[in-house]
């Protein structure tokens, strides 16, 4: 039995909810609308659906859908139908979900990029290169993009300038101009400008980054990421002192100073760096899980790892990363991302046997690739320097979204072992499509400039790749540098009727979400989990959940952590997930979440703890008690 007829016939034979589960389940060849939520039109027509000077372009999502595959296929030389015609089989019915930027701006005549985010270069630490950093900035931002800013190539407070004409103020100073220049910029447009500022662990100032943010309603445009080695997590286990450093440049060394050497942000050899304080390491990490109880941020960037594990580990030296921490990127850097809406390829849902439709899902993944992989030749890019950084590796990000409502419908806990199993083996399979389709297209249309076969084949990631597959890129060569990420997708999981987002778990069954209307005004809307209305349509309203269906707050961290990991093991890029805890949580188990994270090797690591931070969302529901557990090596416990 098909996924279309169980849903009838389960929905006939209940007698109730047949309207909702047609529509749930996709059956738009019988004419049913696509959105079965209010707030998924409402994302289309305030955020996808095209108007040119107040006319109309577009009166349906499948006019969406039409002008998107159009728009991705016009990068194809031979097959051009052919193309679009893949390209508009995989958007039908969610299944693939391009970023937001390429759904809104593909095939438009507005002057947009189609890539979600980028990296600024490095900042210039001079009046004129800060500001001119600005610019570059928000050219970006206007164009669309979110971008991630390095702040540590600026000196600390109270340094002299370089023309010793006066003292030079911190980066969290020109993080607020930053704001303020975005807040301006960003009046007269209905998107939220997002952008990510990073700080290395070692920088003088980082005390005042880290609390930059503990007044709410501060830097509501940044996310803050503390850039931190492995070093300074040793020294945190060893109660060790911990320098703050920063280079030197023309300087001469003071009469009694401490130097040392480090390869700073913004250069690829080691640089001498003066010493200006020893502070306890953990002392500067209980400030961090302090500020991260009271505020959420700052998370953390595992920076090492993050270059250890890069692909392009041979030119490149990352430092930043787009605003959600998915795609770490070089300077000028830029990855466009879409998702996989795992959702869709359950066969007998909340059946007695439902499966996941593994031949579906290559086929998917194997269009998706290519589909990305076109979107560098038809956009625009705000900047030449982004335009030859992106060209240069041609990275794509292509992930999934709707793991948790996937479990719910196959019968699976998140987090049990079962999910972590089926997970591991659906992201292998995305991960070997990806890579074997970049191939096929690098034999067809040339490999990223960047490639160097031999250097390339001895990255850490690709090295765990099958043996065919590295004997096919040491061959033949591929298409694309990074072909994987997981995102946060978030308007887009609401455009596809409030499916759960990314790797999370389901945040809840029943929620408000208050957005932000056309004319700027806020927008209440009451919204259900895709997996949880579809159960109930086919089972009526009153049913009784089965106990595997278990919302973010029911999830150990641990489970969560466990689940991170396995996405992460198949990912080239990384992934964006945050941990969730519970309200009661202290400081203490907040850090053994973070250090978990890095002996787990993730690429880094967000919290949030429940109460915490009045947010988009609402949750109307009743909580359910969160169990403690505890290792299975009888270390301490995770909540």
């Amino acid at each position: 039995m098909t996924l279309v007829t169980l849903a009838i016939y389960q929905a006939l034979s209940v007698g109730d909810g047949y309207a909702e589960a047609i529509n749930g389940f996709g059956l738009h060849n019988m004419q049913m609308e696509p959105f079965s939520q209010k707030i998924s039109e409402h994302v289309w027509r305030a955020k996808y659906r095209w108007s040119e000077e107040g006319q109309l372009q577009e009166s349906s999502i499948e006019d969406t859908w039409d002008r998107v595959a159009l728009a991705v296929s016009g990068a194809e030389a031979h097959q051009h139908d052919e193309w679009r015609e893949r390209f508009r089989a995989i958007l039908n019915d969610f299944r693939f979900l391009p970023g937001g930027r390429i759904l809104a701006g593909a095939g438009t005549s507005t002057r947009a990029t189609l890539f979600n985010f980028f990296v600024m270069g490095p900042i210039e630490d001079s009046v004129q290169g800060i500001f001119n950093a600005l610019r570059e900035a928000m050219l970006t931002l206007q164009a669309g993009g979110g971008v991630g800013v390095d702040f540590s190539t600026l000196r600390p407070a109270g340094s002299l300038t370089v023309s010793g004409g006066g003292a030079a103020s911190r980066p969290v100073s020109f993080m607020k101009v930053w704001e303020e220049a975005n807040t301006v910029l960003e009046s007269s447009k209905l998107r939220h400008a997002a952008m990510m500022a990073t700080l290395r662990c070692d920088h003088p100032d980082i005390e005042s980054f880290i609390e930059a943010k503990i007044a709410r309603g501060t830097l509501p445009h940044f996310n803050l990421s503390v850039l931190v080695s492995d070093e300074f997590m040793r020294a945190v286990e060893e109660d060790a002192s911990w320098p703050l450093v920063f280079p030197l440049g023309d300087r001469a060394i003071p009469v009694g100073g401490e130097v040392c050497e480090r390869v700073w942000s913004g250069s690829v050899t080691p640089q001498l760096c003066l010493v200006y304080r020893r502070i306890p390491a953990r002392a500067l990490w209980d400030k961090l899980l302090a500020v991260q109880h009271a505020s959420v941020e700052p998370g953390v960037l595992f920076i090492d790892r993050i270059n250890r594990a890069n692909n392009l580990w041979y030119c490149e030296r990352l430092s930043a990363t787009n605003p959600g921490g998915d795609v770490p990127l070089a300077p000028y850097g830029a990855c466009n991302l879409g998702s996989i809406n795992l959702s869709r390829f359950v066969l007998a849902p909340f059946g007695e046997h439902p499966s996941v439709d593994f031949d579906e899902l290559k086929a998917v993944a194997s269009v998706a690739t290519r589909f990305l992989d076109n979107v560098h030749d038809i956009s625009l890019f705000p900047l030449k320097a982004q335009e030859k950084a992106a060209g240069a590796s041609r990275r794509i990000g292509l992930g999934i979204t709707g793991l948790a409502d996937m479990f719910a419908m196959l019968g699976l806990r998140y987090g049990s072992p079962a999910s972590i199993d089926l997970t591991r083996e659906i992201m292998g399979t995305i991960r070997d499509t990806a890579y074997r389709t970049s191939i096929a297209i690098a034999q067809e249309k040339g490999v990223f400039p960047e490639l160097e076969k031999t250097q390339y084949g001895a990255s850490p990631f690709v090295r765990t790749l099958s043996s065919d597959i590295q004997d096919a890129i040491a061959q033949h060569g591929i298409r694309n540098s990074h072909l994987l990420a997981v995102a946060p997708s978030g308007s887009i999981n609401l455009l596809a009727n409030n499916v759960s987002s990314g790797i999370e778990p389901i945040a809840s069954f029943k929620a408000v979400r208050r957005m932000r209307g056309a004319d700027g005004q806020t927008v209440t809307f009451d919204v259900e989990d895709a997996a949880w209305r579809h159960y109930q349509a086919l089972y009526g309203r009153q049913a009784t959940l089965p106990a595997h269906f278990v919302q973010a707050v029911d999830v150990s961290a641990e489970d969560q952590l466990r689940m991170m990991e396995t996405v992460q093991s198949c990912v080239d890029n990384a992934i964006s997930k945050t941990v969730r805890l519970p309200e009661a949580v202290n400081p203490q188990e907040l850090g053994f979440v973070l250090r978990r994270a890095w002996e787990l090797g993730l690429k880094g690591c967000a919290v949030f703890r429940e109460g915490n931070r009045a947010g988009e969302v609402v949750v109307a529901r009743q909580r359910r008690a969160t169990a403690r557990r505890r290792h299975s090596d009888g270390q301490r416990e995770l909540i």
